[in-house]
């Protein structure tokens, strides 16, 4: 048997051919992968010995032969195969061992040039790859270290790689092949030309939306059913998941999680992150904050000393709507809260830790669904952050690509625009509402006060009817909107439904501004003797 062995990436490539040589499998390799092999004392031929000629091109060139895809393509159950490999003097090769130039990486650095990119681009590799996995019966092809384990556990038991596995790795091989193309395709697709191609030693400008979108995602599993029973799904992950995101999630206990959990999950955790190291509001930067999700929306979020306090002051927002919710907090979930938390049903419960207390609190309740996620720890990117920096949404035929609602407002952004100023305390409310109102679903108007939502207003076809039904919410609830700031997710085009807030107790309203009427409304504002900010933004949510 003989194995073929080009890597870029050197991770536990020599246990792997120390393990195939004592097999008793003849090792090839190429340039630095022989040297680094022969530095470890295991016997190793070139392929430039093998195929009788030398890399050429500056190494472009070098597995490219007959001698290679000879080896790795003939079928072994066709005589015609094997009389062809006997007359031309070609040995099989039996176990392909490749991983590819790091385009990926490459590209993903700041500054990268063209000709950077361009020389990262894998040829040889992917051409074994394919000639490999398409004939799996005969050849393990590997292309990721982590297969290495299974390959050599397998060699040692039973002298051979099982069927199952080659096919494993066949599949596994062109998955790798397409995400790599993929990446290519991306990156020289949004390479912006001018007048003429951008120079090799440059840097070049990208468009943000590349002439093809290739979707490289990977199923991380399937779902009992989809957003109803009659549909079926699965869920799937980016390629390199960003750290702090749902997908990265750790579930500690519970039943599976179903489409409609995993949905209401993610708007709940991504809702709860924006609580954590921005700063916004006074400074919540570090303070305690909770979630409640139903249907997507936000029903209850407050910010507190503790888990305790957060969430206790988030459920009184909408304890009817909170039956059956996502709770997701921004920090440890201890006992006291665990204990208070248990006495409400809850579908699934998400935090960066727990303590051992509080999940034994949760023991007896078999079906909550417990989430460990990590949270981002921050960085320059979106990716650090835990964001995905392209939202996308599928329509018939088609896809809508946008950039993500990312935007952060600061204390600085925002203009008065009523004679009332508003008080330090109200600028810290305004600035939670604001976080809040981005994640619930247009038309939203949110109430808040004292670090909590006072009633919520989501999803309504006219910013009145969410701004009576906010009003409500918080009627049934008993919570008094006296005093209370609001948020509105996007400008009042007409003064009704700054009456309507108003009407119900709010002093503070932040919108975004930017109506034809928008000096009719701030004039009702001053009538109104109600401060009125500007953020110059807004939030649309479908």
């Amino acid at each position: 048997m003989n194995a073929l062995l080009s890597v870029s990436d050197k991770t536990g490539i020599v246990e792997l051919a120390q393990a195939l040589h004592a097999q008793g499998i003849k090792l090839l390799s190429t340039g630095g992968t022989a040297k680094l092999l022969a530095e470890h004392g295991l016997p190793v031929t070139e392929v430039a010995e093998m195929t009788g000629f030398p890399e050429m091109l500056d190494g472009r060139v070098k597995t490219l032969h007959p001698r290679v895809h000879g080896g790795l393509l003939a079928r072994r159950d066709v005589p015609a195969h094997m009389a062809a490999l006997a007359e031309h003097q070609i040995d099989t090769i039996d176990v392909l061992v490749v991983n590819l130039y790091p385009f990926e990486a490459t590209v993903a650095k700041a500054g990268c040039t063209l000709e950077d990119a361009i020389e990262n681009i894998d040829i040889g590799g992917p051409a074994m790859v394919r000639s490999a996995a398409k004939n799996w019966k005969d050849v393990a092809v590997l292309t990721d270290a982590s297969q290495y384990a299974t390959v050599i556990a397998e060699l040692k038991a039973d002298g051979k790689v099982s069927d199952k596995t080659k096919f494993a790795l066949s599949v596994a091989a062109f998955n790798r092949i397409s995400q790599y193309d993929g990446a290519i395709s991306d990156y020289l697709s949004a390479v912006q030309i001018g007048e003429s191609v951008p120079a090799g030693d440059q840097t070049p400008t990208l468009d943000l939306f590349a002439g093809q979108s290739n979707g490289r995602f990977i199923k991380v599993q399937d779902l009992r059913y989809g957003e109803n029973s009659h549909q079926q799904a699965a869920l799937y992950r980016d390629l390199y998941p960003a750290p702090g995101s749902l997908v990265t999630a750790k579930q500690l206990q519970g039943k599976e999680l179903s489409y409609n959990n995993i949905a209401d999950a993610d708007a709940a955790w991504e809702c709860v992150k924006s609580f954590t190291g921005t700063g916004a509001a006074g400074d919540l930067s570090q303070v305690a904050a909770c979630v409640i999700v139903k249907h997507a929306n936000p029903c209850g979020v407050a910010v507190g000393a503790n888990a305790l306090e957060s969430y206790s002051k988030a459920f009184q927002t909408d304890p009817t709507s909170a039956f059956g919710g996502i709770i997701a907090l921004n920090c440890e979930l201890d006992e006291a809260a665990a204990q208070q938390i248990a006495k409400q049903f809850v579908e699934v419960l998400m935090a960066p830790s727990f303590t051992a207390a509080a999940l034994e609190v949760f023991k007896t309740k078999v079906n909550v669904r417990i989430l460990q996620i990590d949270l981002p720890k921050g960085g320059t990117s979106d990716w650090d952050n835990g964001r995905n920096a392209i939202d996308m949404k599928r329509i018939g035929s088609g896809i809508l690509l946008q950039t993500a609602d990312n935007h952060e407002l600061a204390l600085s952004d925002l203009k008065v625009v009523t004679t009332k100023q508003p008080t330090a305390e109200e600028m810290n409310d305004l600035l939670f509402a604001w976080k809040v109102a981005k994640y619930v679903k247009s038309n939203a108007i949110v109430f808040c006060k004292g670090g909590m939502t006072m009633g919520v207003g989501a999803g309504q076809m006219s910013r009145l009817d969410s701004a009576r039904i906010a009003s409500i919410k918080a009627g049934h609830a008993n919570l008094s909107l006296a005093g209370t700031v609001v948020a509105s997710d996007a400008f009042f085009p007409f003064r009704d439904g700054l009456d309507v807030v108003v009407d119900h107790g709010a002093t503070c309203i932040i919108q975004p501004g930017g109506s034809m009427r928008d000096q009719e409304v701030i004039d009702a504002a001053n009538e109104r003797r109600v401060s009125m900010v500007f953020s110059g933004v807004r939030h649309f949510r479908h």
